[in-house]
């Protein structure tokens, strides 16, 4: 792989309703995340891409399928880039998982068999590293906030925060050469073996 697009997938039902959602299939695209998917397509219409990623959720998978509408790429689905699997959490609101996680350790599983953040990170440095192996060029991924974020930040060596940036609904974010790549796999490999979040209080 040469280069890398990442986006966020368009607006889907568990946004509207501010709750976790990490389970797949998960709920699909609104009405208004279809127009933002068509939106997508438009701005990469002129971009050349040899492959396109989704996870196993239902909102990305239709994010892509709009997104290439037309065209002879092909996709494939990449569970690495999955969601985080938040445990007790799923399905109820945001705001209580977004307490919890500002407050526990990045090495702390959520209550009923949730996903830390570290492994998170390792899960998608494997998939990282996976991508870099592709003999396509160009790839584009549609992902979700959290690991698109920490993708993002890492490429620049930058480890993980509790409070991620917000990224938004199919937005294409930067394009990362295979020096990035590597880079955001290296970091997110190191940052998940002795995890602390940068903006953690020191003590």
């Amino acid at each position: 792989m040469r280069e890398l697009i990442v986006v966020r997938h368009a607006e889907a039902g568990a946004n509207v309703a501010d709750c976790v959602s990490g389970e797949p299939p998960g709920p699909g695209l609104t009405q208004r995340g279809r127009e933002q998917a068509a939106a997508l397509r438009s701005r990469l219409a002129d971009v050349r891409l040899e492959l396109g990623i989704a996870t196993e959720l239902l909102r990305t998978q239709q994010t892509l399928a709009q997104a290439l509408a037309g065209r002879d790429v092909p996709t494939i689905v990449e569970p690495a880039f999955n969601e985080v699997r938040f445990g007790t959490f799923e399905g109820g609101p945001l705001a209580a998982y977004r307490h919890w996680a500002w407050t526990e350790p990045p090495d702390v599983h959520p209550p009923g068999g949730g996903e830390s953040r570290a492994e998170v990170a390792a899960r998608v440095a494997a998939g990282l590293e996976r991508l870099l192996a592709r003999a396509e060029d160009v790839v584009l991924l549609v992902g979700h906030a959290l690991p698109l974020r920490y993708v993002l930040d890492a490429a620049d060596g930058v480890f993980p925060a509790a409070r991620v940036e917000h990224l938004g609904h199919a937005v294409v974010g930067p394009r990362l050469d295979a020096s990035a790549v590597a880079t955001a796999a290296r970091t997110l490999r190191s940052w998940s073996r002795s995890p602390r979040f940068r903006d953690a209080p020191r003590l």
